[in-house]
């Protein structure tokens, strides 16, 4: 990348992240205004479609928040900002009771990014909204038993684990978010 672009693309990248800052989720229209801004004069950059994305997905403007993030993504976002895309666009797609496209997402995202329990509870939200509660909650439970650091849950930890198999065993079939 020349001087020149990569100049531009950390100044692009500074305003961005100052919009964000600047944020107010009770009032997300100037937020949304300010990255307008930029998407129209930058409209195929998958970081501008995201933080777009982001901005609606915030003010309750589901649909057009999951526009936007299938462009990012299809644009070839990467690295941090890629999982987190995936991340709220399933979450997004979840809010829209498209339950399975959310999770195709989400299952693309585990596979993808296997330690991030983020996406971990969000796939777990996709299960529970869409009637599979057992298997939430058992993911939730295996969540704890893995990754919850507290001495009290030590010699608990495989009866954790044993009454999320138990729930799991309780699901008819279930939507497959575990990847």
């Amino acid at each position: 990348m020349a001087a020149y672009d990569r100049q531009m693309t950390e100044a692009l990248h500074a305003e961005l992240d100052r919009i964000f800052a600047a944020r107010n989720r009770d009032d997300m229209a100037p937020t949304i205004a300010a990255f307008e801004t930029i998407y129209r004069k930058r409209p195929d950059d998958p970081r501008v479609q995201y933080e777009l994305g982001g901005a609606y997905d915030t003010a309750g403007k589901e649909a057009r928040a999951a526009e936007l993030y299938e462009r990012a993504l299809e644009a070839g976002l990467t690295g941090d900002l890629r999982r987190r895309c995936l991340l709220q666009h399933g979450s997004t797609l979840r809010n829209l009771a498209r339950f399975d496209e959310s999770v195709e997402v989400l299952d693309r995202a585990r596979a993808e990014y296997p330690d991030a329990l983020s996406i971990a509870v969000f796939a777990a939200l996709t299960r529970h909204a869409a009637g599979h509660t057992h298997t939430a909650f058992a993911d939730l439970l295996e969540i704890v038993a893995d990754h919850t650091d507290a001495a009290d849950l030590d010699r608990y930890r495989p009866a954790l684990r044993a009454n999320a198999h138990y729930l799991r065993g309780l699901e008819g079939p279930q939507l497959d978010v575990s990847a």
